[in-house]
């Protein structure tokens, strides 16, 4: 099986268990080339477990299964040397924390120049000055000077930017970003985001952006799919979703949202928590959270089922649109979710 159309990569019934118990049960997912994909839900969901399934980056306790092509080459099961080519290569991953992923012995330019020797076989002076293109791409002010500091000698959003540099290294066809602001403040999450944007821009690689705030995904992303359980629940366009989210756990995260405008409110959260993988319902997994829920909800697992427009919806009783329609477009208007 080829890849469809222009994908870059297709997952197909990806599955992770650890110790026997399925943490990932059979993730259908798409990344066009070049396009923006945004993966949201609450901690635990699965989001970061489906990408490190996918490049061969979880322990030896998970069993993995189903396929993960790029560009038709199957990944799962694949050698050492083909996963190594690829991971920073064409797919490149950047975490919340950069300070656990910089060596903190090691000066910057020699870590961003490390992963130019891996990835692209520069050495020496040509490696440095392409370290120094790359860490003044990403908005590192004089970078030459700042080539021989170590890691604690930049802030918590400089070393995020340190982070983006070396993946940029490998020139990937896919940046994985899993949730790059959320140890930052409001600003440098701005600033982030941005760097982000231009930098998709400039080099056509595609983006995933791994986050639980939804306003950031509604400025980084042209589709989003929403995650519970293990499993995706919702897809569609950014449009799609933020001005009719049809599913109820997906309308629960609008709902959580606070609003702007008026004086102060109470916040509508989602009762409950994300079910223990080793104890999911029979039925729907966001059954014991669910206001609509019905018997049938309880006994049978709905499946991912295509709409019009190229919705995606896995819900035995959906919000009707006009339930959802002014809320939601309320919050657009105020710039909430912009």
């Amino acid at each position: 099986m080829g890849v469809t159309g222009s994908n870059l990569v297709e997952l197909r019934d990806l599955t992770v268990a650890f110790d026997g118990v399925q943490v990932l049960h059979g993730i259908d997912l798409d990344v066009a080339r070049g396009e923006a994909l945004g993966l949201v839900g609450e901690s635990g969901c699965g989001k970061s477990v489906t990408w490190l399934a996918a490049l061969g980056l979880l322990p030896g306790k998970a069993s993995v299964s189903g396929s993960v092509r790029l560009e038709g080459n199957e990944l799962i099961g694949g050698s050492r040397a083909v996963l190594e080519s690829v991971r920073g290569g064409r797919i490149a991953m950047i975490f919340q924390d950069p300070s656990s992923s910089l060596n903190p012995v090691l000066r910057i330019g020699r870590q961003v120049s490390e992963a130019l020797s891996v990835h692209r076989g520069l050495k020496g002076e040509a490696a440095k000055a392409e370290a120094l293109r790359l860490i003044d791409m990403v908005g590192i002010p004089d970078a030459r000077r700042r080539f021989d500091l170590y890691p604690h000698e930049f802030s918590g959003g400089q070393c995020q930017r340190l982070m983006i540099a070396m993946a940029l290294a490998g020139q990937p066809d896919l940046l994985i970003a899993d949730e790059p602001t959320t140890a930052l403040d409001a600003t440098i999450q701005a600033q982030i985001l941005d760097l982000l944007i231009r930098l998709r821009a400039e080099t056509g690689m595609a983006t995933v952006f791994i986050s639980h705030d939804l306003g950031a995904v509604s400025q980084v992303c042209e589709r989003v799919c929403v995650m519970y359980a293990g499993r995706i629940v919702e897809e569609g366009s950014v449009e799609q979703l933020f001005s009719e989210p049809r599913h109820p756990y997906t309308r629960g995260l609008f709902d959580a949202i606070p609003r702007l405008d008026g004086g102060r409110e109470r916040l509508i959260p989602i009762p409950g928590t994300v079910p223990n993988p080793k104890h999911l319902p029979e039925g729907c997994s966001f059954s014991p959270r669910c206001s609509r829920v019905v018997e049938a909800c309880r006994s049978e697992r709905p499946p991912l089922v295509s709409l019009d427009g190229g919705r995606k919806l896995a819900c035995t009783r959906p919000v009707p649109v006009a339930a959802v329609a002014e809320s939601v477009k309320s919050r657009i208007a105020e710039g909430l979710l912009q």
